[in-house]
């Protein structure tokens, strides 16, 4: 088939975040697919955007076409990131005949964590004669006003509820990366067969070829291990929906030093992070800089436990779906998982312990928990995780299910 992804925010292990268009559109290529994703030239989630000089521009990344559209910059989640989002779709929207022309879609995914790509998505695959799926990474518009603040009567929270229930309603099937999203879904139009789980996943081969960690993050864990630490780790984003705060209060209250706490990544929060670990004089939490994706496999082998951590939001009585969960099962590693949820891998395959979220106390009886299991208990722990990564989220499997979904 020819594969049309439409993701705003699409990225590789070369650029960053989001990885999964890409893991999926490897698999397909594989397979024999031909895939093209369509992606805006700017993501706050990347760590290098691509060089862009016009509309359409083409880029082969591994036997994938990424094509490019011109959306602007932005910063945070003001005004002109909105702009930059109906910019993407309306370039879309312009341009659906050379679209059509160009690739030949058989299939169409519209996939930004936006839904107002839809409208494009639509009429590209009407266009064509092609099937359209409609993908869901996160709950827009409910998490601008369920975490965001924003009110319901919004004019901007009504045109992406107007634009997620068209969704629903014209898709031919809809793949939630959320598992307990098919109610709402319903709810908003969607018939009840054309819900698909498919969360993220693991690619097998980036952890058996790691890169090493750069010589900062190597001298900073030989020394916690000179010193004889029991190292807690988080790697990932430092935003506010991290809750990353209390983890570093957990530091301040923690009463055991043989302790560490060990924060690798950047992100919004991360100077404000750093400035209260200074403030407090906090001697038993240490600050990385992120690491490229195919170094974590090296990254979290220094762990002991790794720390994940949510805000206290209704959002996630959908279910979760990080990155960071996965690649935490992977390792081998227990979890400390701070989130208000259904079940979720983690407790389905008992590989860590769920806590309360925004909590210090809690956090610290976690960590304690764990710590005071025998090593081999540690282990058998984690290797409980790994076990179902491999079993059930290994990405060229849920690639198939993906093509499953589309075939059927």
């Amino acid at each position: 088939m020819n594969i049309l992804l439409i993701n705003h925010y699409a990225g590789s292990p070369e650029m960053g975040m989001e990885f999964r268009p890409y893991y999926m559109a490897k698999e397909w290529v594989k397979m024999g697919h031909v895939v093209t994703i369509i992606a805006g030239d700017y993501s706050h989630l990347r760590k290098t955007n691509p060089s862009v000089e016009h509309d359409f521009q083409e880029e082969e990344v591994d036997e994938i076409k990424y094509v490019w559209i011109k959306t602007g910059e932005y910063e945070g989640n003001g005004l002109k990131r909105a702009q930059t989002m109906f910019r993407f779709t309306r370039k879309l929207k312009k341009n659906v005949n050379h679209i059509v022309d160009q690739y030949h879609p058989d299939v169409v995914i519209a996939s930004s964590t936006y839904p107002l790509d839809t409208y494009p998505a639509q009429e590209i695959a009407k266009k064509a004669n092609a099937k359209y799926i409609h993908e869901v990474h996160d709950m827009w518009p409910a998490t601008l006003y369920e975490v965001g603040g924003m009110s319901r009567s919004n004019p901007f929270v009504k045109i992406l509820q107007k634009a997620e229930d068209s969704a629903y309603k014209h898709c031919d099937a809809c793949v939630s990366l959320l598992p307990y999203a098919k109610e709402y879904m319903v709810e908003h139009g969607l018939k009840e067969e054309k819900f698909h789980w498919i969360p993220n996943g693991v690619v097998v081969e980036e952890w058996e070829n790691p890169q090493p960690l750069p010589d900062e993050h190597q001298s900073a864990f030989a020394k916690l291990r000179k010193d004889e630490k029991f190292i807690v780790g988080y790697f990932g984003g430092h935003a506010l929906s991290n809750c990353l705060l209390p983890f570093i209060k957990a530091a301040e209250l923690s009463s055991d030093e043989t302790v560490h706490f060990v924060l690798v990544g950047d992100g919004t929060e991360k100077k404000e992070l750093v400035h209260y670990a200074q403030e407090h004089k906090l001697q038993n939490v240490t600050f990385l800089p992120p690491v490229g994706k195919k170094a974590v496999p090296t990254l979290v082998e220094n762990f002991d436990c790794i720390y994940i951590g949510a805000k206290d939001s209704p959002l996630y009585r959908f279910g979760v779906c990080m990155n960071k969960m996965f690649d935490s099962m992977m390792a081998g590693k227990a979890i400390v998982f701070a989130i208000n949820a259904p079940a979720t891998p983690v407790t389905e395959n008992d590989c860590g312990i769920v806590i309360k979220p925004e909590n210090p106390e809690e956090i610290i009886q976690g960590i304690a928990e764990i710590k005071a299991m025998e090593p081999s208990d540690i282990n058998q722990m984690g290797l409980k995780g790994q076990q179902a990564i491999n079993t059930n989220f290994i990405y060229s499997k849920l690639a198939e299910d993906f093509i499953d979904v589309i075939s059927n």
